[in-house]
Order: structure tokens, then sequence, then C-alpha cells
């Protein structure tokens, strides 16, 4: 009789503990990272043309549906990851990542210092989304800048209002 208890009791300490760790780890990947760099997505993840300035997005994920990966438009209101602040367009030349990475840094950082200048930048950063090589091929140039929260997800547009 007590080793037909021992099983149960251990079994649920078991069930117990990974209730426990599970919502930790299961929370993690749903955050978004504290640094985006502009690796962190391009002009070929799905979705990314279809936004415009001052709307805000998601984080790219895989969809199933659409067979990529992908961002979709979202709300600011609803909890969105980012929030599309300008666009730029890069000078005519050859694609050169590195050069246009410099160019979309210094660009983007412009807008958002002129958008949320000193105090009122605190606990939101910025990143460039880049043309591709194939994209670029196609004639576009254009840079797109995000500004979002390390922190967690938007609950209103950051844009200010004028």
């Amino acid at each position: 009789m007590a080793s037909r208890r021992t099983v149960p009791l251990a079994a649920l300490a078991l069930c117990a503990l990974l209730l426990l760790v599970l919502p930790a780890a299961d929370a993690a990947p749903g955050r978004a990272p504290t640094d985006k760099g502009d690796a962190f997505l391009s002009a070929d993840t799905g979705g990314v043309f279809d936004l415009e300035a001052g709307e805000c997005f998601t984080d790219p994920e895989h969809s199933a549906v659409l067979g990529q990966v992908t961002v979709l438009y979202t709300p600011c209101t609803d909890g969105a990851d980012n929030q599309v602040y300008g666009f730029v367009t890069a000078p005519d030349g050859t694609f050169d990542r590195a050069g246009l990475a410099a160019f979309a840094w210094e660009t983007c950082e412009r807008g958002f210092t002129t958008f949320w200048p000193g105090e009122a930048a605190r606990g939101l950063d910025f990143y460039p989304v880049l043309p591709t090589a194939a994209t670029w091929a196609f004639g576009d140039q254009d840079v797109m800048c995000v500004v979002y929260r390390p922190s967690g997800e938007l609950t209103d547009s950051l844009l200010p209002l004028r």
C-alpha cells in the first residue's frame, strides 16, 4: 500500500512542479526581444509591404495559413509590438547592406529624436527595416522606421499628437 501512495504523490508533485515551470517557459517566447536590430525583420518578411506610417504590428511569427514568417497589422490599442513612425528612401546606387544599414540607423534616429526628444524617449527604442538585395533589385529603396517598447507591448499609439 505504501508504494501505491508514493507513486501518485510523486506524480502529483511532478505535475505541480511542471505547472510552476511551464507557464514561465511559455511566457518567454511570446515576449518581445529587448534589442531589435536591423536584421530583426526585413522587406522579405511577409506583411511588411502592407504597413503604412502610424500603423502598429506584431513581431514576426510563422503563419501556417500563409506558409511563411509574417507580421500582422494590429491596432496599437490591442497590444501591438511595434509601430511604424516613418519611411525614408535610400539614395540610388548598387545594393550595399552595410552602407544601407548605416544610412537607415542615422535617418531613423533623426526621426526618433524628433518625435521623442529627451525624456519622451524613455522606455522606447527604434530599429530600421531594410530592403533586401532581392527587393532592392525590384526598385525597393524604402527604409521603414519602427518604434517599440522593449519592456512590453504597446497600449496605444506612441506617436505624439500634433
